[in-house]
């Protein structure tokens, strides 16, 4: 029994199971992040050229009030952080456009949209 226990035989399954688990988790993280970029094209004339400025109630701003409400818990606000950020890092020369969204919006979404902002706190 004890051999049986240290044989990859053993383990195999599990592993398989484990990394199917990790796999299909980092698969459906980056399908909600790729609906927050969704969401966030609603607000890409703003995003890409800076005008015109998003308004309460436009599609841009209804976008990023339903973001809002999404934030309602820390380990929401940190999975929608992280998501933002990665918007920035693949949209760069657009960061600050993106990082006045949510004030143009007044949408309160519990943390600061900026390319320096820890995630994690």
């Amino acid at each position: 029994m004890k051999r049986l226990l240290f044989s990859p035989v053993f383990w195999s399954p599990f592993l398989l199971l484990l990394s199917s688990a990790i796999c299909s988790a980092t698969v459906k993280i980056a399908a909600e992040c790729a609906a927050v970029g969704t969401l966030i094209s609603s607000c890409t004339e703003f995003v890409n050229y800076g005008y015109p400025d998003p308004i309460p109630g436009s599609s841009c701003c209804d976008s990023m009030t339903l973001l809002g409400t999404y934030s309602d818990s820390s380990e929401k606000r940190r999975w929608l952080c992280d998501c933002f950020m990665d918007l920035i890092n693949i949209y760069n020369s657009n960061a600050t456009a993106i990082s006045t969204l949510s004030g143009f919006c007044g949408v309160v979404l519990g943390f600061t949209i900026d390319p320096n902002t820890d995630c994690n706190l």
